[in-house]
């Protein structure tokens, strides 16, 4: 082929008879100058290298600039401005945190203060490496839930015994306290912690390993593995996650002491469970869990219904949490009833710790998970708010900084965090100007861990756990929304169901691979039996719609126009082909096949001396005219064309030409034009014509047939 990229125009044909007589009709073409290519590989990757390692003041402190972000916006910090609504935002948000990160670190198999660690670390680092001013970035449920069912394992696993072990806060060099502990491997090492302290080192090495396969997505600028996490399958993700939180959480309503399910099928073991052991609940938590709903449930959807009048929600989970552990402490309901309580919350911080190394064959796999739903989470709710409110966000830098939340605090005995959008909300509504918000919040969270944290001694974990359940309407309220998400895609739909039922009832690590799985085989699925349609004239214009969707719609004698509405590739190929000659009512295969028969016949009458009126009967039947001249395939919607593409192309082509049907490609892209070109589509002294609209293929074979007509006469 020439250099130069050549159409047909409207006027044309595909030969001019020789001869002084012949009348010839112009050719107009179009002629596109292709952009010259790309270098090759070797100097790309050599400009790009230097590029990389050449070192001038000015690129290392725009590096140092885009790798802290702190640096570029804190100078320009508007006191006037921003500050009023910052503190505001920092307060009420790190009120409502307090309580929800002591209710989370039971969801993640920890103590009560390994969840305020983790929200105190989370605010200050994501202030210093985050781009977004409103996103909320601390303990989110889903993840804490597949940290806790990752910490179960391992702690069952070192020989401990789940539910029996003696609570002992912070001690990193107690030796081993159960003494009901019967080690699982007997050959195991001796155990250096208790549970609880061996439980926060599982934790913080998951935490480790999920933060640096963040940092490595954003260095290696693999941020495109998001994309197969639609937002249908997020959501449904997240509420499959729910049903399992809200399941783990059941026990700690009604009291009862039973082991913690995890693995496959997690959710109908544990009700199994619960429904064995209803006959123990202890009526004391039972009632004080039904009196905080009464509380908490109205409180929160009068927040939620009069948000716009309220200049701050009512912060009713911690007067709750307040009130709750006064009453425990006061009517001694641990002593006299046997109620569960938090215990022990030690004021100040542990001294940091590294992960445990020789943990990381054990969790590396669970961490890869993890590591994405946190950064997927992270990247669309700091997207979605920066489009809101008219700034923008590096999706390279987010992953980073939600990488470092993870990886430093690890060292300092906390477990993984992402953004959670109902915090971003409450964040975003009261006032946040900027990032100085997040920090305001964590040196509330400081106060707390400095002097009040050892006041909740007494509160009952019956209390976190409707927190927790409370916490959950957002997720399981989208079964709203399913009749009107039906409606807008159903695809979409089913994908949610599917996710959303795998993650409650298998796994949640299973159940996000079944989405993952299940989405991506439903574009397969829909690009393997796409739309197919004939197009027709709109009357007056050079436009071309589908005969099936629109009335009124003309067609050219004799031209078929064709429209396949995906790419073109060994998945679809046999469903094109199927498909054109469904269409157009004509099987090249089939009409060869009854042209070979009738012509056998006549012979056969021939060598019998047959009459007259059965070689005419056969003649008729071997000329019989088809109804039309050519096909104009539309390529509009076809993105792509691989090698099995090409060759079903050529051989439809061919099959046609065999029985005098001419197929013309219209409105081809660029990248299936090269394609076309590279699989030689284009032969030399064939007709195989490729044009820039379908009105001018249409056009083009209109004016071929009314030529080819006129000279036939003539002959």
């Amino acid at each position: 082929m020439a250099a130069t990229a050549e159409f047909n125009s409207v006027r044309s044909v595909a030969e001019v008879p020789e001869g002084d007589d012949a009348k010839h009709v112009f050719h107009h073409r179009m002629f596109l100058e292709p952009q010259e290519e790309k270098r090759n590989l070797k100097a790309l990757m050599v400009k790009r290298a230097k590029e990389t390692c050449s070192c001038t003041p000015a690129k290392v402190k725009d590096c140092v600039f885009s790798f802290f972000p702190i640096l570029q916006w804190l100078p320009k910090y508007k006191l006037k401005e921003c500050l009023l609504g910052d503190l505001m935002s920092g307060v009420i948000v790190g009120v409502l945190l307090v309580p929800q990160s002591i209710a989370y670190s039971l969801l993640a198999g920890q103590e009560p203060i390994y969840g305020l660690y983790t929200s105190f670390f989370a605010g200050i680092i994501y202030s210093i490496f985050g781009t977004s001013r409103h996103i909320s970035v601390g303990i989110f449920g889903a993840l804490c839930l597949m940290v806790g069912q990752v910490v179960d394992r391992e702690v069952q696993r070192a020989g401990y015994d789940l539910e029996a072990a003696t609570v002992h806060a912070h001690t990193d060099t107690v030796t081993h306290v159960n003494t009901t502990v019967v080690p699982l491997n007997q050959t195991s090492q001796i155990l250096l912690c208790d549970k609880t302290c061996y439980a926060i080192r599982v934790g913080a090495t998951v935490t480790f390993i999920a933060g640096v396969y963040q940092v490595a997505m954003g260095f290696f600028q693999v941020g495109f593995v998001s994309v197969y996490l639609s937002d249908s399958l997020l959501s449904g993700f997240v509420t499959g996650a729910s049903f399992t939180i809200l399941t783990s959480q059941a026990k700690y309503l009604l009291g009862l002491d039973i082991p913690r399910s995890s693995g496959v099928g997690s959710v109908i073991t544990t009700w199994t469970n619960i429904f064995r052991n209803i006959h123990k609940t202890n009526i004391c938590d039972l009632i004080t869990s039904f009196l905080c709903f009464l509380v908490l449930i109205p409180t929160k959807e009068l927040n939620e219904h009069f948000k716009s009048r309220l200049k701050a929600p009512i912060p009713i989970e911690l007067a709750v949490v307040v009130a709750a552990t006064l009453a425990s402490h006061l009517g001694k309901l641990r002593e006299t009833y046997g109620s569960s309580i938090a215990g022990e919350i030690p004021t100040g911080f542990l001294p940091p710790r590294p992960p445990e190394w020789n943990l990381i064959p054990n969790v590396a796999l669970d961490a890869i998970p993890i590591a994405i739903i946190g950064f997927a989470i992270t990247v669309s709710l700091s997207e979605m708010f920066a489009k809101k409110h008219g700034y923008t966000v590096k999706a390279n830098q987010e992953m980073y900084a939600i990488g470092f939340c993870n990886i430093i605090p690890s060292f300092f005995h906390c477990f993984t965090t992402s953004a959670a959008l109902a915090k971003t909300l409450v964040k975003e509504s009261t006032g946040c100007r900027t990032q100085i918000s997040g920090i305001v919040t964590s040196l509330l969270i400081l106060i707390v861990l400095l002097v009040i944290a050892p006041l909740f001694y007494s509160l009952q974990k019956c209390v976190l756990a409707v927190i927790t359940i409370v916490n959950l309407r957002g997720a399981l309220r989208k079964f709203k929304d399913l009749p009107k998400m039906w409606h807008l895609s159903r695809v979409d739909t089913v994908i949610w169901i599917v996710t959303m039922a795998s993650s409650a009832l298998i796994s949640t690590e299973i159940g996000l691979l079944v989405g993952v799985c299940f989405s991506m085989l439903c574009v397969i699925f829909r690009t393997q039996k796409p739309e197919a349609p004939l197009l027709g004239w709109v009357a007056e214009s050079e436009t071309y719609e589908s005969l099936s969707a629109y009335k009124n719609l003309q067609t050219k004698p004799g031209v078929m126009v064709f429209r396949f509405e995906a790419p073109l590739y060994y998945i679809n190929k046999e469903c094109f082909r199927s498909t054109l000659y469904k269409q157009t009512g004509v099987n090249p295969a089939q009409v060869k096949a009854a042209k070979k028969k009738a012509a056998k016949r006549m012979l056969r009458h021939k060598e019998a001396g047959s009459g007259g009126n059965q070689t005419s009967i056969s003649l008729e039947l071997v000329s019989e005219p088809l109804g039309f001249h050519t096909i104009v395939i539309d390529c509009c919607a076809v993105q792509f064309l691989d090698t099995a593409g090409i060759r079903t192309l050529k051989e439809v082509c061919k099959d046609y030409k065999e029985i005098d049907v001419q197929v013309l490609l219209a409105q081809c892209n660029p990248s299936v034009r090269s394609s076309l070109i590279r699989g030689e589509f284009f032969k030399e002294g064939e007709d195989h014509l490729l044009f820039h609209s379908v009105h001018q293929a249409v056009d083009f074979a209109l004016g071929a047939q009314e030529h080819n007509g006129t000279c036939a006469s003539k002959n």
